[in-house]
């Protein structure tokens, strides 16, 4: 069992930026590929950036370009999806999920594992 856990939301005006942190408890995250994903208020889920073991291998949904980057630490341990330049329409939970290495789809349908979310609100 893969538990994630999210951390890094918060409060923050346009244009601030947020570091927004995924772990899994005992286990190393460079064994799968994560996906983090939007969940705005009334909407569905979709997903923002996702990453395999690489960094050329980032994908990322066109709203979020030039402004979201997804990485890892070095130990392996935890995935970071920094966000820059954030607009009040970023403004929801964000999640971080998991699955086997090979493909970064940004479908959440195509994820196993799933954190319980980090509120992100963006607002002056």
């Amino acid at each position: 069992q893969l538990d994630l856990v999210e951390s890094g939301g918060g409060l923050v005006q346009p244009g601030g930026s947020l570091r927004l942190s995924c772990t899994a408890s005992g286990h190393r995250l460079d064994y799968y590929t994560i996906g983090w994903f939007h969940q705005a208020p009334g909407k569905e889920r979709e997903g923002v950036a996702a990453m395999g073991r690489n960094a050329n291998s980032a994908e990322y949904v066109d709203s979020v370009k030039g402004r979201f980057s997804i990485s890892r630490d070095n130990t392996g341990k935890v995935v970071y999806l920094q966000m820059n330049d954030l607009k009040p329409e970023d403004t929801g939970i964000y999640y971080c999920a998991a699955r086997a290495l090979g493909e970064t789809p940004l479908s959440s349908a195509r994820y196993g594992y799933w954190g319980q979310g980090t509120q992100v609100t963006v607002s002056s």
